[in-house]
């Protein structure tokens, strides 16, 4: 099957340029790059006065499945993922069971390859049933197929053990992803510590929670020499430990959420359950500093962590309600409208943050657009404004606190391996 895709404006993060011309899939693959280009046999994408990039990353996504398949699946969340503009996604391992181990992890990939629409990369826990007690068989997940290790929101406690994880991950040539929260100081809170949380009466996480985890980590990692990635950054000192470990050389990435650089721990005060997230919104000098570490290139990458949840089990009471938030559908809007319309990034840096970043950092082969790679291409149109509206999503979860919110620059293509799987806002059945 051909598909020409014409007269876009093609971004490529990589090379770092902004060009009009056509792009050319045949097979899968993107088999010329150039103007005026002509194929009759080819199907046409007029893309006149859009954005061409790379099939977006999202290296951070919960898809639920095995275990949890009433609140999304692998059917449900790539069908979220591709009309969010998103081709590859890495799912994180909190299943029931646990990916742990090989046969999960050959699963999750079958599973995708048969009923999937987006590229999917599964992670695999450090710890078996992440419990933190004894590493996991890294190896041989590895081998299946994991691109990545992370016990996700069970942070390994033990120092010991994470230290001995990095040392497995470096001969593995594998990058260990920490959610960084000491739970002993976290403690059961729900939200931000501050006077937001004083004055709604729930118990808070503070700052420190986190801090102490990423400075520990990023000891680990710079003792150890093993690639780590920090998830979901939230606070004004973890930007500020990130940054200077970077500026020691320590081999530390890290990525933000879209709800965390644009929300603040006020948006809590009406006890909307998906406002509950882990880490929690924080104060507006956190999303400040958070906006500083993207701009500066402290922050590497833009994730989702998608976190759908059944309707029940978030209408409860506020510190009962699971964390969680979905974000694949709202994503791309978020950034073009919070950072790049308001001149925090560049076209080109977002998307390096959201394609180039991510992949380099799993050590996928995504995000380019150079002749002969995967034909994984997304179009942004970034004019196109939508008011956000859960019941259009097209995953299962409805778990977001962007409900009614007006956003500008949305992708309206969405093509995995050469096949056009989401056009118009419409995810292909």
């Amino acid at each position: 099957m051909k598909l020409l895709i014409k007269s876009g404006l093609v971004l490529d993060p990589l090379a770092g340029t902004a060009e009009e011309k056509d792009i050319l899939i045949e097979d899968g693959k993107i088999a010329s790059a150039g103007r005026g280009l002509r194929a009759g046999d080819a199907r046409v994408l007029d893309a006149r006065g859009k954005l061409v990039a790379p099939g977006l990353v999202d290296m951070h996504v919960h898809l639920r499945e095995p275990g949890f398949e009433a609140g999304e699946d692998i059917a449900s969340g790539t069908r979220a993922a591709v009309r969010g503009g998103f081709t590859t996604v890495a799912c994180m391992p909190n299943t029931s069971p646990v990916a742990d181990n090989a046969v999960i992890i050959s699963y999750i990939k079958s599973a995708a390859k048969t009923r999937g629409l987006a590229n999917v990369c599964p992670i695999g826990a450090i710890t078996r049933g992440s419990k933190g007690e004894e590493l996991a068989e890294m190896g041989g997940m590895r081998e299946a197929g994991a691109v990545a290790f992370s016990d996700d929101g069970r942070p390994v406690l033990d120092a010991g053990l994470m230290r001995h994880a990095m040392q497995y991950a470096r001969m593995l040539g594998a990058v260990i992803i920490a959610h960084c929260e000491d739970k002993t100081i976290a403690a059961g809170g729900s939200m931000h510590e501050g006077c937001v949380s004083t004055v709604l009466g729930l118990k808070g996480i503070p700052a420190s929670a986190e801090e102490v985890m990423v400075a520990r980590d990023l000891i680990l990692a710079g003792e150890t020499g093993c690639r780590l990635h920090i998830a979901h950054v939230s606070t004004a000192g973890s930007v500020r430990l990130v940054r200077e470990a970077k500026a020691r050389g320590v081999p530390v990435t890290c990525e933000v959420t879209p709800h965390h650089f644009v929300l603040t721990d006020e948006a809590v005060a009406g006890y909307d359950t998906s406002t509950k997230v882990n880490p929690p919104l924080r104060s507006a000098a956190d999303v400040a500093a958070v906006k500083e570490g993207l701009a500066d290139g402290t922050i590497d990458a833009i994730a989702t962590d998608h976190a759908p949840h059944t309707a029940e089990e978030k209408d409860v009471e506020y510190e009962r309600a699971p964390f969680g938030l979905v974000g694949l559908e709202t994503a791309v809007g978020l950034v073009w409208t919070e950072l790049v319309a308001a001149g925090v990034l560049t076209p080109l840096a977002a998307l390096r943050k959201l394609t180039v970043n991510p992949a380099s950092i799993l050590g996928i082969a995504k995000g380019a657009l150079d002749v002969g790679a995967d034909a994984d291409i997304t179009v942004i149109d970034p004019e196109l404004a939508e008011t956000v509206d859960p019941l259009q999503f097209a995953g299962r979860g409805r778990n977001t606190p962007f409900a009614g919110r007006l956003l500008k620059g949305l992708p309206v293509v969405t093509v995995v391996g050469g096949r056009v799987v989401m056009s118009g806002r419409e995810v292909s059945s």
